[in-house]
């Protein structure tokens, strides 16, 4: 007999936790209007500088309101300046070395090679004759054979040693070769790059606000010394602020993106709100976790997102909002 009354408690229980989930999570319908009760959802946004070192100063505090392109935070620069100024001279010296190669010789080594090709043919014609007078006079034995092949020695040499001023001055006038011209217009352009890293580091070592927000966290001090990437500061942006609702199947067909609607807060209940509904979930999922009934975590439902289009500061993440949704040719309730 007492197995009855607690058997009716436990439903009675049950009936009351669907009502109240149905209440709080899903939709009520009047007047051929939808309404969902969800959460606000504020995108939040980690903080860092793409290069590592020793920060110098952090401008903001929490709960500090920033603007777009906003000067947070400073890494020390004279690493980096220094970076920079090897990398400016290392690209003075490559465009001294491709400038050099495309003017060629300069006139003054072009006529320095033929002044010397004049003065080694100058020197072959004097031990041509002094040969030729040798050459006759071994005959008679007038010289020796010792005499005779010096002689000969000596202006081969030196016909060797005019061939190669004529080749050098044959290259004094044609210039440096096209592939030294090429691998020095190459080096160049890998100094432009080096000094464009370089400012690029340079700039990164401030971190500035992308989007106009409140600071959240400040979770390292000036004199820190950080890696890149790491987080400095928390923002929460201003937009977009939306509101994350759930939507059981039945009322599924009633919603599509773009749909009006109506936002309002427990803090400001006669503060309404316009908005839309920007994202309807492809798949369903199970209710969320904090519905622990037996019956109620079982169910599929599908997550809604209402983008705020008039968002102001009193909208804050998590906060319960009221959200009521119109069709198109229904007048949305003014502020």
């Amino acid at each position: 007999m007492k197995k009855k009354p607690i058997f009716l408690l436990i439903l009675l229980t049950g009936v009351v936790g669907v009502l109240i989930f149905r209440n709080l999570f899903f939709t009520k319908t009047s007047n051929g209007e939808l309404t969902l009760y969800g959460n606000v959802d504020i995108r939040k946004v980690d903080l860092g500088f793409r290069v590592g070192g020793r920060i110098l100063g952090i401008d903001v505090e929490e709960g500090d309101r920033v603007k777009k392109g906003q000067k947070l935070a400073q890494l020390d620069e004279i690493p980096f300046q220094d970076e920079l100024s090897l990398a400016l001279a290392r690209r003075s010296q490559a465009i001294a070395v491709l400038a050099k190669m495309e003017a060629g010789s300069r006139p003054q080594e072009i006529a320095q090679a033929e002044a010397l090709v004049r003065e080694r043919e100058a020197t072959v014609t004097n031990l041509q004759t002094d040969f030729n007078r040798i050459e006759k006079l071994i005959a008679t034995g007038a010289v020796s054979q010792q005499a005779y092949d010096n002689a000969e020695a000596s202006l081969k040499e030196s016909k060797a040693r005019l061939v190669t001023a004529k080749q050098s001055l044959n290259l004094a006038r044609e210039g440096y070769r096209s592939e030294d011209v090429a691998a020095a217009r190459a080096d160049l352009q890998a100094a432009e790059a080096q000094l464009a890293s370089a400012r690029t580091r340079l700039a990164d070592t401030a971190i500035n606000a992308q989007e106009e927000g409140t600071i959240l966290t400040r979770v390292e001090e000036p004199g820190a010394v950080v890696a890149a990437g790491q987080t400095v500061l928390t923002l929460s942006l201003d937009n977009p602020i939306w509101i994350r609702a759930y939507v059981d199947e039945p009322d599924l067909g009633r919603i599509y993106p773009g749909m009006n609607a109506a936002i309002y807060t427990d803090s400001f209940p006669d503060q309404t709100y316009h908005g839309h509904v920007g994202f309807i979930s492809p798949e369903a999922e199970f209710t969320p976790k904090s519905v622990q009934t037996e019956e109620l975590r079982t169910r599929l439902v599908y997550q809604l997102r209402i983008i705020a289009d008039d968002p102001d500061h009193a909208l804050r993440q998590g906060m319960p909002v009221t959200v009521r949704l119109f069709e198109k040719d229904q007048q949305l309730p003014s502020k």
